[in-house]
């Protein structure tokens, strides 16, 4: 779907967003909705696969737009594997599950082991992992053990600093790219389209096209969009490394 930028009057755009204003105020954070869908994936409990599961996690959560959270994330996930290593055996088949617990991100570690139950120990035994949970009770907000028929679940959640599920992280460029997407999308919507909530789809579609239309803009006016592009990308990479 291809958005070009149009010009509308002040009015124009009142009385469009007026339209719009309920659905987008009834939404508990991004107006988008940034869904994301609980994943998993099973894992052999040996200190080989650690490596594999943090880069796992890595990806998702930045999929997820949630870089800040990967480093925490991470230690638990390696830790709670840990456990399964230390306590089960190594070899175990166990189950990575990560998910988005309200606004806070659920990690879960399942092993069919459930006679082993993991206790916090809070004395240090100079063990190599005797700190794991301990580790997981310092990060996460909370944590603790489910007990199944067939398996035990270990699980935290941690805090994202997002409203809701479908929440982003904010900011101030965030922010105004956000209100800029989202006027364009309610101006420009296809009338033939069902009219439902925007989706991060669309604003991708959108801020590509505008992207695209201001390097343009850029050509005609006699400057050079390829420069302008490479300065807008090391200014993103320093800002993004501002708030790491």
């Amino acid at each position: 779907m291809r958005v070009s930028l149009t010009l509308f009057s002040y009015e124009q755009s009142l009385r469009v967003t007026r339209d719009r204003s309920r659905a987008v105020m009834d939404m508990d954070g991004c107006r988008f909705g940034v869904v994301r869908k609980a994943w998993e994936m099973p894992f052999l409990a040996e200190p080989a696969e650690l490596a594999g599961l943090r880069d796992a996690v890595r990806f998702r959560l930045d999929l997820w737009g949630l870089a800040d959270v990967v480093p925490d994330a991470q230690l638990c996930v390696s830790e709670l594997a840990a456990n399964v290593i230390k306590h089960v055996g190594c070899g175990t088949h166990a189950r990575l599950a990560v998910s988005m617990s309200g606004s806070r991100l659920r990690i879960e570690v399942s092993d069919p082991d459930v006679r082993s139950v993991p206790v916090l120990v809070t004395g240090a035994d100079g063990e190599e992992h005797g700190r794991g949970l301990v580790l997981v009770d310092a990060l996460a907000d909370r944590w603790g053990v489910i007990l199944r028929a067939d398996s035990k679940v270990t699980w935290c959640e941690l805090a994202t600093g997002l409203r809701s599920s479908v929440d982003h992280v904010d900011g101030p460029q965030v922010a105004m790219a956000e209100a800029l997407l989202g006027l364009l999308g309610l101006s420009v919507r296809d009338k033939d389209v069902r009219r439902g909530p925007l989706t991060v789809a669309h604003a991708e579609e959108a801020a590509i096209d505008v992207i695209a239309d201001l390097l343009h803009w850029l050509r005609a006016h006699g400057c050079d969009p390829d420069g302008a592009l490479g300065c807008a990308q090391m200014s993103f990479k320093e800002q993004k490394g501002q708030t790491l």
